[in-house]
């Protein structure tokens, strides 16, 4: 095929299949014309009429080129077509770069974006340009060199793979410490660095002395006090679940909102893996049934350099060209925050969302999010997707966990975001814009529950969170152990998060409001404080009844008499409330695969205090280890997690 012979873009698309036999005015062409002199491109060098006219179809559709159609297909091999753009110019082809040789310029981080242009240093000869030639571009760069043959001289191709691998290598070092220091040298009051600020290690420090004097001085006092304070603090996050329970109900797959007529954005996707080579097939797997275009995926799965299992599981697996390996540095902290910090500054997507290596998504949980927030107000800054247990029936800690989570992620979120009240976000499935995300710095690489973090610093800067119906599925831990490592790390990361809010309560409240304030204390300060107590409260009540039982003389005054009826109410109140929100929570099959094991909820509830009280234990020693939980592939949720939505 000659293309002399079509003297104009109908001839040419006619020719091709994609405009109709009978000539057409050119606003009437099936694909927009930006796209044809790409199409004369792919046919100059050999590409099939047919596959060049599907993929013009495509990026007509989604608002993308044809270069990365056809790149994102798999259908042109990247190293061979950037060669070819290299040998169309007469330029040298590089189809690697030395790292040792890249110079990190300022600014250097925005390539990792949009891969166009290195500097190359060279020990014999002057520095090289490296280039990344485009379709779109090509035109422009033959007429500059065509008018300038000395550029040849200083400039080399390579590809957009080649370039990004010598960038991340290149500057690492610089990259760790920025990652690391950002957040604290930007804005010192919201990071977890530092466990207690000076004033507070000294009110901290009075209260404790004071507390103590009085217990030894006037221990009956000093009980009852402590004994009010609990109590109010439990009555309170038991209340605002009953407000949730008797206003919410459980969210199904909604119909989506109508696509915005926009192009498709990129969509960032981002993984932290860390010795997750046994699941890495599976997480391929899922990944690749997003039903979002591959060529506006940017899809990183972020690794640490020195986990070399992992990074064996995912070279052994052929990927497309929408994955990157990001290998983190090793440095303190260690923490899955400090790994997604430092892959944020080349996140491509205007949009970005989190996932964990264990996940299984539902496919169109992108399309729901992206068109959620194109719906939605600006000022939404996050969109928290449920977060659904398959494996209730392996054990009762199992299926106690898949009630929590069907009650905090199907009932009580979805409330406090249609209140437009603080929510503390869950460790996975949040979808973010991009923007905001990089405006606010990101994740706190100190704070090992970074998404509680994120949640409430969004909110304090004026944003808000919003939440969507389509569903990320996990199995739980199953043994006692694992569930204890991972529970005290999630306590952990509220005390920080609790201790970073609470260096200037006058500053927080005028930044929430005081009402959102107050949620804040009780859905952080009160669970923290609720689960240290819980073990306290329930040997008061068991005292008191003993006293009862065995008709032992008790006089109860008003006040001892009206606590005792309050700790009755929050305990067994409390029960109630966590067994209904979750049941509220679930599907008919995910109540069945519960069963009777939800009369173990007391149990449950002692376990996490004992978390709790590891926590503060930990934070005092560790503050920043990150207890890993060991994951395995799973089988398919026995519910299709979109068998009941509607598109």
């Amino acid at each position: 095929m000659r293309l002399a012979e079509y003297p104009d873009d109908v001839a040419f698309a006619t020719a091709i299949g994609i405009a109709p036999v009978c000539p057409a005015p050119q606003a009437e062409l099936h694909v927009p014309p930006r796209l044809m002199s790409e199409a004369r491109l792919f046919r100059r060098l050999g590409l099939s009429k047919t596959l060049i006219s599907t993929m013009l179809v495509q990026a007509g559709r989604h608002g993308t080129t044809l270069e990365a159609e056809l790149l994102a297909s798999g259908a042109v091999c990247e190293a061979t077509y950037y060669e070819a753009l290299a040998e169309i110019l007469d330029l040298p082809f590089l189809p690697h770069l030395d790292p040792e040789q890249i110079e990190d310029l300022p600014d250097a981080d925005t390539q990792l974006i949009e891969p166009t242009i290195v500097r190359v240093r060279h020990p014999t000869r002057a520095p090289l340009t490296v280039i990344v030639p485009s379709a779109e571009r090509l035109s422009y760069l033959g007429e500059s060199l065509h008018f300038s043959p000395a550029l040849r001289s200083m400039l080399a191709a390579t590809t957009p793979t080649a370039l990004r691998a010598a960038l991340w290598q290149a500057g690492h070092k610089r990259r760790l410490r920025e990652t690391v220091d950002q957040l604290y040298r930007g804005m010192p009051e919201a990071s977890a660095r530092i466990t207690l600020w000076g004033q507070q290690g000294f009110y901290t420090g009075a209260a404790l002395s004071i507390m103590l004097v009085l217990t030894i001085a006037e221990p009956e006092i000093a009980l009852l006090l402590l004994h009010i304070v609990l109590s109010f603090f439990f009555f309170a996050s038991f209340s605002i679940r009953l407000a949730a329970l008797r206003a919410g109900k459980r969210t199904g797959n909604r119909p989506l909102p109508r696509p915005p007529a926009v192009r498709r954005p990129v969509y960032s996707v981002f993984v932290a893996l860390y010795r997750e080579a046994a699941v890495v097939p599976q997480l391929i797997d899922t990944l690749n049934r997003l039903e979002w275009p591959a060529a506006c995926l940017d899809i990183k799965l972020i690794c640490e350099a020195d986990d070399q299992e992992t990074l064996d599981a995912l070279a052994a697996i052929r990927l497309g060209r929408q994955y990157e390996v990001v290998e983190v540095p090793p440095g303190h902290p260690r923490t899955k925050p400090k790994a997604l910090s430092y892959a944020l500054g080349a996140a491509r997507g205007d949009y970005l969302v989190i996932y964990d290596a264990e996940d299984r998504i539902d496919p169109l949980q992108l399309e729901e999010a992206w068109r959620t927030f194109e719906a939605g107000s600006p000022d939404v800054a996050c969109l928290q997707a449920p977060l659904v247990i398959t494996n209730a029936r392996e054990s009762w800690l199992s299926a106690l966990f898949a009630l929590e989570y069907a009650g905090l992620f199907r009932v009580l979120l979805p409330r406090l975001a249609a209140a437009r009240l603080p929510m503390p976000l869950g460790g996975t499935s949040n979808h973010f814009r991009t923007r905001v995300l990089k405006q606010v710095r990101g994740w706190d690489p100190y704070n090992v529950t970074e998404d509680a973090d994120l949640g409430l610093r969004l909110y304090r800067l004026g944003y808000r969170c919003g939440t969507i119906s389509r569903p990320t599925c996990e199995e739980a831990p199953t043994t006692v152990q694992a569930w204890l490592g991972q529970r005290t790390r999630w306590f952990k990361g509220w005390l920080q998060t609790w201790l970073v809010l609470m260096r200037q309560p006058a500053q927080v409240v005028r930044d929430m409001g005081l009402g959102p304030y107050l949620v804040f204390q009780v859905l952080i300060g009160g669970l923290i404080l609720s689960s240290l107590a819980h073990p306290l409260i329930v040997g008061y009540l068991g005292l008191i009844a003993w006293q009862l039982a065995s008709q032992q003389a008790y006089l109860a005054g008003p006040l001892h008499l009206t606590l005792f009826v309050m700790d009755i109410i929050n305990i067994f109140g409390s029960y109630a409330v966590f067994i209904a929100l979750g049941r509220r929570g679930m599907t008919p099959q995910q109540r069945a695969a519960v069963g009777w094991r939800w009369t173990m909820t007391p149990v449950y509830w002692l376990l996490v205090s004992r978390a709790a009280w590891r926590a503060v234990g930990e934070l005092r020693s560790n503050p920043f280890f990150w207890n890993k939980t060991t994951h395995r592939p799973t089988q398919p949720a026995p519910e299709s997690p979109s068998a009941t939505g509607t598109v």
